[in-house]
């Protein structure tokens, strides 16, 4: 996998994210036991003191599972909540004190909701975003000729963004949050819900974007597809504390995680047996194997298509919540560790 972060020059590279000791609590009310009128309030900490840095041009997963407190980072770092505690800057800039200032160095989309006018053609979003960040008129050509280009968006311009896919409608979006040429890309989820056309375009854009113009991208998703195709470095959160901060390999090495070869036979046969798999179980004339992740699975498939009468096969991938269970399940011993030595 090519290590995106290397388009920056090495003189050039700077922290243009820096969070320390991140805090974000949130006081929530529910009613106590044995009260029908009385609220009790508690204090839930979404983000729990966490410390990073991203260098310029850098490609970052942020990833763990619902509720670790993702979301609640992305939007301290866009300026749409105020952190309880630590220090944070984007760019020199502290986002909730100059909120207005780093709009305008920053690109944002979330999966789950749009930035874009739900009763406009495509076309007319993208002149209200020319106008509100006041992108000079060339630029703004340039880069909406491009973005159409490269997502297939051509079509869609006079297509009122309520009669998109949800696939057209993402690829609008990451449009809409790149006109401006912003030095931070923050995505959230921006592939969930997509085919794997929609998702393979979208890929294929952003290391684009990466490669030309070194734009710093920090992702969250659950498509552990996207990390390896995007990412050179990955970093985990858990109730709201980051358990993990490293290459992909390190990753998988930290949870012990497998991939899974379904395998269909001719027939129905014993258990396969093929050095560097483990037997999982059987369904008829299907079977499963798993292997480790860190492992090509080319030699895997190899073997088994030299001794067994295949039908089919597939390789499935490990979800990215069961890597982090199977972390805990262990005790997370090593985690640090395994992502401080993939970095060497």
């Amino acid at each position: 996998m090519t290590d995106l972060r290397s388009v920056t020059e090495p003189g050039d590279v700077t922290d243009l994210i820096e969070v320390e000791a991140l805090e974000k609590v949130f006081a929530v009310r529910r009613r106590g036991e044995g009260s029908r009128w009385r609220r009790e309030k508690r204090e839930v900490r979404a983000v729990d003191g966490i410390s990073f840095r991203v260098a310029r041009g850098e490609v970052v997963g942020y990833i763990g599972p619902n509720g670790a407190g993702k979301s609640t980072t992305i939007k301290m770092l866009t300026g749409i909540l105020t952190p309880s505690g630590g220090r944070l800057r984007v760019a020199g800039i502290d986002p909730a004190r100059e909120r207005s200032g780093l709009a305008r160095r920053i690109g944002v989309v979330f999966g789950q909701r749009t930035t874009l006018w739900w009763d406009l053609p495509l076309i007319d979003s993208y002149r209200l975003v020319h106008r509100m960040y006041r992108i000079p008129d060339g630029r703004f050509a340039q880069n909406l000729e491009r973005c159409v280009e490269l997502l297939d968006l051509g079509g869609l311009l006079d297509v009122p963004v309520r009669q998109l896919s949800l696939g057209q409608r993402m690829r609008g979006d990451i449009a809409a949050a790149l006109l401006h040429d912003p030095e931070v890309l923050y995505l959230d989820e921006p592939t969930i819900g997509l085919d794997v056309v929609s998702k393979t375009r979208v890929r294929g854009f952003l290391r684009e974007l990466n490669a030309e113009r070194g734009t710093t991208i920090l992702l969250t998703t659950h498509d552990l597809t996207d990390i390896e195709q995007l990412c050179g470095r990955v970093m985990v959160i858990d109730h709201g504390r980051l358990v993990y901060d490293g290459g992909l390999a390190g990753l998988h090495e930290a949870g012990g995680s497998e991939r899974q070869l379904v395998v269909d036979l001719e027939r129905e046969l014993p258990p396969i047996e093929v050095a560097g798999t483990r037997f999982v179980r059987a369904e008829g004339a299907r079977q499963w194997l798993a292997f480790p992740a860190s492992a090509s699975a080319a030699p895997v498939v190899a073997a088994v298509a030299e001794r067994y009468p295949l039908v089919d096969l597939s390789v499935r991938e490990p979800d990215i919540e069961a890597v982090i269970a199977k972390m805990y399940d262990t005790g997370g011993s090593g985690t640090q560790e395994a992502g401080e030595k993939s970095l060497m």
